[in-house]
């Protein structure tokens, strides 16, 4: 077998991130899409046995799963011994697989399934005691073993693997990286004639976005999921800074799913598994489907076979989505990114456990105009949506949308948004999306074909009560002028013209920069400068922002008004202890104008370094982040960056403070 090293470029999608460097990715004709499949950890823990796996398998070629994608099935940890045979080799518990793995792997093979087994890169599988013998010192030989049994995926973890330390069961800040155990083991199963794929299980210890891509198909970006909702807040903040890592061979792997578990209700399965689909992580069921006393329900079943959403995890493009808004103190936000054939998925989650009606604004995802729109869960179809779209979502329900015929925003052709009268014609767009209230709206109009002779027009906007006039050069196709557009309104712009009209496009200013070094500290804030070309793009940040430990600034405002800031922040506190309890992967920043109420946002993780080798250890890599503001005056404004109410519960630290921009 040959290992192709073929050296991708990622960008950030959405939410602004450092760029990834170039990574070297492993192409050897499997994991092309995110793999999907079923494994016996989630619901029997360590505790497989030979009569779960087959019935199990059964069900899914009996429920139509491995028709859909479902093939995969492997035993996790609980099916080996010990000991290692006379030979050094592995070998299974003849108590709970008495017609041994081999014998499994064929059973599965005969169902057209494919066949996974568990190991670990330690010296001991997780779940020891009773002890079970892991690969360490052992890579060459058990992957021959491996090849032997004609396997078909290894899930590999990380548990009794640290020498240094006498090879704790977990180890969050082992002595040395874990990639070269993982190295060896991949090495391994490249010698071998049977093409495998390769499932790292690091725990996101190093970041392995950096490097298992190199050398596997799929990488667990953090610590395991929970039974519990908080699990899914706390993953997905982990997901955030490496969501353009993902691509053909190389998947971030958020975990197993728990559709059908009877841990989540409905609303809750479908954010879920909504949310592991556009992601692109593997999709492995995680739940009795039908053993001697459980049957998966009906409508746990429904979630895991929906088509549309299996589509888009599986789509050609192969690219996850990314977070483009976050309202922290309204409980919801949006994630996004492209589909095949200029598609877009969207998923607005309501955090709230209650039902409410939500609104997704396209311009949040980089669209104005929608031909087609597809509500995936409410099982409905939309046909030219423009600028906005409302619908009920279930609490802690997800609004699934698969967007067609798409506009990029600030695009607003008078076919679909304006409508005209009078003999001197007078075109009013309707719809108009601001994302701040400001003067410095640049309208660009342009005309249906060459002006023949210089002319006026008119423009009005309905966040003015004055009209300005223009005049068209002879010859032109466009014309440009600033416009008033109010924030939160739907907006109108009339023009008055004789001339026929094409379309208009609507572009904010790029408004001011104010680094953190323009801000004022005070109690336990203070100021640091990273290393070359990280805390971008200032270089410096302001840390230890608590309820007591702030940073001011004053900032000149044209108008009065809300004003959209785009907030450079950065966050590492990686929840991995604590993921089995209140960790979220997340701190908050809280933003204050003019003494009015603070506006809260609480930020995902931000580190795309190693937190334990990497520059800066994962806490100078910058992220973005935007919010609406209330209070602003004309002239000068304070504004303070602080953690208020990081006494009450939240953390106590707020995220580190790179600097803001006014869109004004």
């Amino acid at each position: 077998m040959t290992m192709l090293l073929q050296f991708t470029l990622f960008t950030a999608l959405g939410s602004s991130v450092a760029s990834a460097s170039l990574q070297p990715r492993l192409q050897n004709g499997i994991a092309l899409t995110p793999q999907m499949g079923w494994n016996t950890y989630n619901h029997y823990s360590c505790s497989p046995n030979e009569t779960i796996v087959h019935s199990n398998a059964q069900a899914l070629v009996d429920l139509g799963l491995s028709s859909l994608g479902y093939r995969y099935v492997t035993t996790d940890c609980g099916w080996t011994v010990a000991d290692r045979l006379a030979d050094g080799s592995l070998t299974w518990n003849e108590t709970l697989f008495p017609q041994g793995f081999p014998a499994l792997g064929e059973y599965l093979h005969s169902l057209d399934l494919l066949f996974g087994v568990y190991q670990d890169s330690g010296i001991l599988l997780c779940g020891s005691p009773p002890n079970q013998t892991g690969s360490l010192y052992h890579e060459a030989q058990d992957a021959q073993t491996f090849a032997s049994w004609n396997v078909d995926s290894l899930k590999y973890d990380n548990c009794y693997s640290d020498a240094a330390d006498g090879y704790p069961n977990t180890n969050y800040a082992p002595s040395i990286s874990p990639e070269p155990r993982y190295a060896n083991m991949s090495h391994a199963l490249l010698q071998q004639n049977r093409t495998i794929l390769f499932q790292i299980c690091e725990w996101g210890i190093s970041f392995p976005a950096h490097w298992a891509p190199s050398i596997g198909h799929s990488w667990r970006i953090g610590n395991d999921i929970i039974p519990d909702w908080r699990t899914i807040y706390r993953i997905i903040n982990q997901a955030a800074p490496q969501t353009d890592f993902a691509g053909s061979g190389q998947w971030p792997d958020l975990d197993m799913l728990e559709v059908g578990n009877g841990i989540f209700s409905s609303p809750e399965e479908e954010t879920h598994f909504s949310l592991w689909a556009i992601l692109k992580s593997p999709l492995i069921i995680g739940a009795a489907l039908r053993d001697e006393v459980t049957f998966i329900n009906d409508a746990s079943l429904a979630i895991l076979k929906n088509t549309d959403v299996i589509s888009y995890n599986q789509d050609s493009l192969g690219e996850s989505v990314s977070l483009r808004r976050r309202w922290t103190e309204d409980a919801y936000e949006v994630w996004s990114g492209p589909l095949s054939n200029g598609r877009t998925v969207a998923a607005l989650i309501n955090w709230q456990n209650e039902s409410r009606d939500l609104t997704l604004d396209l311009p949040d995802i980089g669209l104005q105009y929608a031909a087609s729109l597809k509500n995936i869960w409410a099982g409905s179809t939309e046909q030219d949506v423009r600028t906005s779209y409302t619908a009920t979502v279930a609490g802690h329900g997800t609004m699934l949308l698969e967007l067609q015929n798409t506009t990029a925003s600030g695009i607003y052709s008078t076919a679909v948004f304006g409508s005209s009268s009078g003999v001197r014609t007078t075109t009013t767009f309707e719809e108009i999306y601001a994302i701040t209230t400001s003067t410095q709206y640049i309208l660009t109009i342009y005309f249906s074909q060459s002006v023949s002779s210089a002319t006026n027009l008119t423009i009005e906007s309905s966040a003015s009560n004055t009209t300005s006039s223009k005049q068209v050069p002879a010859s032109a196709t466009q014309l440009s002028a600033t416009i008033p557009l109010t924030a939160r309104s739907s907006n109108t712009i009339t023009i008055d013209t004789s001339l026929s009209i094409d379309s208009i496009h609507v572009t904010p200013s790029n408004g001011t920069y104010y680094p953190s070094t323009n801000f004022t500290l005070s109690g336990s804030s203070t100021f640091t400068t990273c290393g070359i070309g990280y805390c971008e793009p200032v270089g410096t940040k302001i840390g230890y922002i608590s309820p007591s430990g702030t940073a001011k600034v004053t900032i000149p405002a044209t108008t009065g008004g809300s004003k959209y800031l785009s907030i450079d922040w950065i966050n590492n506190e990686i929840a991995f202890d604590s993921s089995w309890g209140w960790g979220s992967n997340s701190r908050n920043l809280t933003v204050t104008v003019n003494s009015e109420d603070p506006v809260r946002l609480e930020v995902p993780l931000s580190g795309r370094h190693s937190e334990l080798f990497g520059p800066g250890l994962g806490w100078w890599d910058t992220a973005t982040l935007g919010l609406l503001t209330d209070g602003w005056k004309e002239g000068a404004n304070e504004v303070v960056i602080s953690n208020v109410g990081g006494e009450d519960g939240f953390q106590s630290y707020g995220a580190d403070f790179v600097g803001l921009r006014l869109l004004d």
